[in-house]
Order: C-alpha cells, then sequence, then structure tokens
C-alpha cells in the first residue's frame, strides 16, 4: 500500500513540475528573456507523466517540438534544461539547440523534434537496434495528430508491426494540427483506428487521466518488452496556449477553451488523491513548495550560466560525407 502511494504522489509531482516549468518558461519568454521559439505543454500533462511511468530509466523516448514534459517525466534535469532555453553553455545542447532540441541520451531522451513527425522514424530505428541486441529496452515515441498524416508514420507502423519492433506509438491527439482542426485535416475521427491497417492494437485514452494513460500504456510496454510487437495509443487531450507563444488562435473559441480547462488533468488528479486519502492536503503543500524552489533554482542557475563561447559554433556538429 506504501508503495502505491508513494507511486501516486510521485506522478502528482511530476505532473507539477511539468506545469509550473512550462508556466515559468512562458513567462520568461513574454519577459523577454528566453530566445527563439516556445511551444508549451500545459494541459497535456498527464500523457508524458503517465507514459514514462511505464518505462525503465533506460528506455528510449523520442518527442516533439512541444518536448519539455515529455523530457521531465523522463527525469531530465530542470537546470540543464531552463539554461539550454536561455541559450546558455550549460544547457543540454551547450545552448546551441534550444526548447525543441533537447536531448539525454543516458537516460533514454533521444532528442525532443522541430521537424513533425520526425521522432516516429528514429523510433522505429532504435526499436530495431534493441531486437537486434537483444537490450531488452523499449521505445515510446510521442508525437501529434498531425504527425499522423505523414509518410515516415504509416511507413513505420507498416515496418514495426512486420518485425514485431519493441515500440510504443503514443499520439497526442490535442486536436489542432499547429492550428488545423482535426476535422479538417483527416477522415477519421479516432487516429488509434489506423492501427488496424498494421494489424497491431489501436486503444483509445482519456489524455487528461494519468492513470488511464499509465494502466494502458504499461500494458503496451510490456507487450513490446515480451517481443509481442508495436502498439498505437491515442491520448485524447488539449493544450490550453497557442500552438506556439504569441499564437493569436483565432481558429478556437475561448469557450472551447474554458471547457477544456474545467478538465484540467492536474486540478483531477489531485482531487482524486484527496478524496481517496491517498495523500493529505499539507502533503502535497510541501511537494509543491520543494518544486517551486527547484524551479527558482532552474532559472538563477540558467540566468548566472555563461553563454557559448563564439569559437565552440562549429562543435558538436555531424555530417555525414557521401562515397
Amino acid at each position: 500500500m506504501e508503495n502505491k502511494r508513494n507511486f501516486l504522489a510521485g506522478l502528482y509531482a511530476s505532473m507539477y513540475k511539468i506545469r509550473r516549468f512550462e508556466q515559468e518558461a512562458v513567462k520568461l519568454f513574454h519577459n523577454k528573456e528566453l530566445p527563439g521559439w516556445l511551444h508549451s505543454y500545459i494541459g497535456e500533462e498527464a500523457v508524458a507523466v503517465g507514459v514514462c511511468a511505464s518505462l525503465n530509466r533506460d528506455d528510449y523516448i523520442t518527442s516533439t517540438h512541444r518536448g519539455h514534459g515529455h523530457c521531465i517525466a523522463k527525469g531530465a534535469d530542470l537546470k540543464r534544461m531552463m539554461a539550454e532555453l536561455y541559450g546558455k553553455e550549460t544547457g543540454y545542447c551547450k545552448g546551441k539547440g534550444g526548447s525543441m532540441h533537447i536531448a539525454d541520451f543516458s537516460i533514454g531522451i533521444l532528442g525532443a523534434n522541430g521537424i513533425v513527425g520526425g521522432g516516429i522514424p528514429i523510433a522505429t530505428g532504435t526499436a530495431l537496434a534493441s531486437q537486434y541486441l537483444e537490450d531488452g529496452r523499449v521505445t515510446v515515441c510521442f508525437f501529434g495528430d498531425g504527425a499522423s498524416n505523414q509518410g515516415g508514420f504509416h511507413e513505420s507502423l507498416n515496418l514495426a508491426s512486420l518485425w514485431k519492433l519493441p515500440v510504443v506509438y503514443v499520439c497526442e491527439n490535442n486536436l489542432y494540427a499547429e492550428t488545423t482542426p482535426q476535422a479538417d485535416h483527416q477522415p477519421i475521427r479516432d487516429i488509434a483506428d489506423r492501427a488496424k491497417s498494421y494489424n497491431m492494437p489501436g486503444v483509445i485514452i482519456d489524455g487528461n487521466d494519468v492513470l488511464a494513460v499509465y494502466e494502458e500504456t504499461n500494458k503496451a510496454v510490456e507487450r513490446a518488452r515480451a517481443g509481442r510487437g508495436p502498439t498505437l495509443v491515442e491520448c485524447k487531450t488539449y493544450r490550453y496556449r497557442g500552438h506556439w507563444e504569441g499564437d493569436p488562435e483565432v481558429y478556437r473559441t475561448k469557450e472551447e477553451v474554458k471547457e477544456w480547462k474545467k478538465r484540467d488533468p492536474l486540478k483531477k488528479f489531485k482531487k482524486y488523491l484527496l478524496e481517496n486519502d491517498i495523500i493529505q492536503s499539507k502533503e502535497i503543500s510541501f511537494v509543491e513548495k520543494k518544486i517551486e524552489d527547484e524551479i527558482k533554482d532552474a532559472v538563477k542557475y540558467a540566468q548566472a550560466s555563461p553563454p557559448p563561447r563564439p569559437e565552440s559554433a562549429l562543435e558538436d556538429l555531424y555530417v555525414e560525407q557521401g562515397g
């Protein structure tokens, strides 16, 4: 019972950490402290946390342009993440990658990706490598509804099913491909239906329910690890902010956003924990305070860190030479 309690408390802490990191990043961006682009994950926390809770430390994930939540859920260091957002030398990419390219191979984060659907073939490749090496690792691939229209999605699912690769494809369906409603770019309502074409399980989950996400993706991960092949998991969720910070959001109504906020995954799970006496209010306050301090420390660390050295501009670059 104590282990279950600690596990559930850990899920809440991870969700709260993502929410607060993103809120702070949004504030800093609008204060013009952060360079580049910012795509907030606020509202989708239950997906990243529920999925990553089913993974081992050395399992792999591939991420998207909206990848901060995935990285935090997989265990990324907040200081190095914030430093990367600031463009500082102490960041994950030494300040030269920015928000959309955070990676940490030591804990299986193969990188966020600014290319729509770019992580899908990468995840399929690492799954093939794991199968070949027999290392027991599973790869989870996060992507959005728009990415499921890319050719690489279909090619990857076809090969993964044919070869029974240890990979789980997680579609975070937040109803919009950038600014295009799903109904305007797909003739189907449920992306999970596409799994039938590739003879793999297709699962639909309430992406705002962290326990539902964990329970279903855990089954998919176990299936993949047992050598029974991939699963396509569709998590129905919603982003509270625009596609990017600065997005005028003319493609959706304020009423729609308001309705989705009534299903806030963080508030929903906090209520569940309190009503079922799993954790007390004072304990939640303690956890939240600790995370607030972590966020503050991360910002201070990033602000105090040096920018990349000009002479390092061409370091850490890799190219493939043709024959």
